[in-house]
């Protein structure tokens, strides 16, 4: 008998994806011009020139067998090297490549985190909204995964809530700022509030509770810093990838950084690699490793997502939504016009509108929107949206 719990995740894709090929069927049968797809955080800008032009050059002048060969199974050790420096100069704070793991990506970080630390039976405290594929991890690490809903009116942590939220069992809590998918960025306070909280009950436990950063968008902000989580709290794991800092989505390349002010850091690395071991997970793409290594300070055109958000978020919410101000990331979270988020969903498929319900992502009534699109489609897409409101408004 074959896994139960496989075939079940197998059968049935994630909310995303399925919009994902619906939006892909409806453009074959009507046109792409005619279907506004905004279900996919698939960045539409393309990666910096140097990306390509490291890729080039290092096809034309390394050795093809060394270039192609297997890295050491954490990675590359010049590359984690390159990438500690860049660490050490940014944040200014000690790293070095002995607690930098590489990975296929921000999900390949996120379960080999998972697995490092959880043990069966513990809890894993997640903040909603959140990514969906949070729940899948957590659990197939063998945690329980506890979902603390952030507050409505600004998506900042609700630590009464958390407080209650914590318990003696409770072994992770997962940060993802600027979030997927509300855009928002936990400010400066809210992480100081966090990481004293998370010390309180650490002392009061006797146990460790790690903070799990996961950060693939920490490149995409707008108008203010993103903390960087080991700086305030030791017992961070950083999960980071470049899909959307360097438009790389397809290409699955990241890291695991273990914050050396961790207590026992040497061997929780030693059981992030043995995790990495046991998942498959070893020796991640040597070429994109190399391809990182020289593109470390490059970046995607922010100001085309800025542009994006602005028009999108400012023209809808003169429609008339209500929508939490992104300061980062490429998506908006919008309140639906009706409770049921799936019912308005398929309410919105009527003017070729494809927006992802927010009941996987742990906060009910709401959609997200990815605006990692063409400007023209949104411009496109706004009569609809329009059409949409005013469609709810005369049926009241």
């Amino acid at each position: 008998m074959i896994s139960q719990k496989m075939e079940q995740l197998g059968k049935k894709s994630s909310v995303i994806r399925e919009i994902f090929e619906y939006a892909k069927k409806r453009r074959a049968e009507i046109g792409d011009d005619k279907v506004f797809d905004f279900s996919i955080g698939n960045p539409s800008i393309p990666a910096p020139a140097a990306v390509n032009e490291a890729i080039r050059r290092l096809t034309a002048e390394q050795d093809p067998v060394a270039l192609h060969g297997y890295t050491s199974a954490p990675g590359d050790l010049g590359v984690r090297g390159k990438i500690a420096d860049q660490i050490t100069r940014r944040f200014g704070m000690e790293a070095s490549a002995a607690t930098i793991y590489m990975t296929c990506g921000a999900a390949a970080s996120l379960t080999i985190s998972l697995h490092a630390i959880v043990n069966e039976g513990d809890e894993v405290v997640v903040l909603a909204p959140f990514f969906p594929e949070y729940r899948v991890f957590a659990e197939k690490a063998g945690a329980t995964l506890t979902v603390v809903k952030c507050r409505e009116e600004d998506f900042q942590i609700d630590f009464d809530t958390l407080d209650s939220a914590i318990t003696d069992k409770t072994k992770a809590i997962i940060v993802n700022s600027p979030n997927n998918p509300s855009g928002v960025v936990l400010s400066l306070d809210t992480i100081q509030k966090l990481t004293a909280l998370l010390d309180k009950k650490q002392q009061e436990y006797g146990t460790h509770i790690f903070l799990i950063a996961d950060e693939p968008y920490r490149e995409l902000v707008y108008a203010m810093e993103v903390p960087y989580l080991p700086l305030y709290y030791k017992n961070t794991i950083v999960c980071y990838s470049y899909s959307k800092s360097l438009s790389l989505p397809g290409e699955r390349i990241g890291y695991v950084f273990v914050s050396p002010r961790m207590d026992n850091a040497g061997d929780v690395f030693a059981a992030v690699c043995g995790a990495g071991r046991a998942l498959g997970f070893v020796c991640a793409p040597s070429l994109l490793q190399y391809t990182i290594g020289e593109c470390l300070n490059e970046t995607a055109n922010i100001d085309a997502y800025r542009k994006n958000r602005d028009l999108f978020y400012e023209t809808l919410t003169d429609i008339g939504y209500k929508i939490a101000r992104p300061d980062g990331a490429f998506y908006l979270f919008m309140k639906a016009l009706e409770d049921d988020a799936y019912t308005f969903c398929e309410r919105a498929k009527k003017y070729e509108l494809l927006l992802v319900p927010s009941d996987s992502f742990g906060f009910e009534g709401y959609v997200r929107l990815a605006y990692c699109v063409a400007y023209d489609t949104i411009e496109r897409a706004l009569p609809a949206f329009r059409a949409l409101y005013n469609d709810y408004q005369e049926s009241k």
